[in-house]
């Protein structure tokens, strides 16, 4: 996303919350939110990247940046949040629900993804960030969007943009994650949390977008998976599976999100928008 955008486009002056801003996504939704003149507020649960997500913006875009350690599964500490952003701002304009959790075990439990294995702390631990951390944000910044709008000239709208995923609308394919030499109900898989949230974000973002009729608009992108130094023969079997024949760049999500914040999507609200290089129309 090049150029100066053109008035519709823009979201000078408006603020806009990312969670799991520390994350690869989600350092871009910000700078592109910092391209269109706008002023993005970083939370993130990691203090130290957030940190650092924060400084090289700053230094990339001249402008200062709120950043907040929040953990958006605790809801003292998600309203504590937004009582900070509205002190600070005495508006906001738009809310990003980015975050999402990618547990990590010990390289020993090589099955732990199959569904016969999946650990039930992790289920919860999933869930409580991709669903529910998403539900708190929306619960107490989406009525601060809306109170926003509503002292605000006749026309402007709000936003929330629900990052869900193309395996929100589509099972993932399993034989992508395969490995020789393994028995088959030792296969490693893709976790089944990652399928229930993003596909509870479509549904989350269907419900707030009859919630604030007029006022706050709520859309979900879906986005593939981004190239980031994965094995090449991974990558030749997930690009014969794209119709574009290639993973996305980091960048190519910053446009659809620039437009679903703006104004130029006014009458855009309750819309599941693919980007993911055709993968699911297949």
């Amino acid at each position: 996303m090049t150029g100066r955008l053109p008035p519709p486009f823009r979201l000078d002056g408006k603020v806009v919350v990312i969670t799991g801003s520390a994350g690869l996504l989600g350092r871009n939704h910000a700078a592109a939110i910092l391209e269109a003149g706008g002023c993005p507020v970083l939370l993130d649960v990691a203090t130290d990247r957030l940190h650092d997500v924060t400084r090289e913006l700053e230094s990339e875009h001249g402008s200062p940046i709120l950043a907040l350690t929040v953990d958006i599964t605790d809801e003292d500490q998600v309203r504590a949040c937004a009582g900070l952003i509205w002190n600070h701002y005495g508006r906001l304009d738009g809310l990003v629900n980015n975050a999402a959790n990618n547990p990590k075990f010990e390289d020993g439990a090589k099955d732990f993804s199959r569904l016969e294995c999946f650990p039930l702390p992790a289920w919860h631990a999933d869930i409580a960030v991709g669903l529910t951390g998403s539900f708190l944000c929306s619960k107490h910044l989406g009525p601060l969007i809306h109170q926003t709008v509503a002292r605000s000239e006749a026309g402007v709208t709000g936003s929330i943009v629900n990052v869900s995923s193309d395996l929100g609308l589509i099972a993932p394919d399993q034989r992508l994650y395969r490995q020789k030499g393994l028995s088959e109900d030792e296969q490693p898989v893709k976790p089944v949390t990652y399928s229930v949230v993003k596909a509870g974000l479509i549904g989350l973002t269907r419900y707030l977008a009859t919630y604030w009729p007029g006022t706050v608009r709520s859309n979900a992108i879906c986005p593939g998976g981004v190239e980031q130094g994965q094995p090449a023969d991974f990558l030749a079997m997930i690009s014969d599976r794209i119709p574009m024949g290639r993973m996305a760049r980091p960048d190519e999500y910053r446009g659809a999100l620039v437009f679903l914040l703006s104004e130029a999507s006014s009458y855009v609200n309750g819309a599941v928008m693919a980007i993911d290089g055709g993968r699911s129309a297949w």
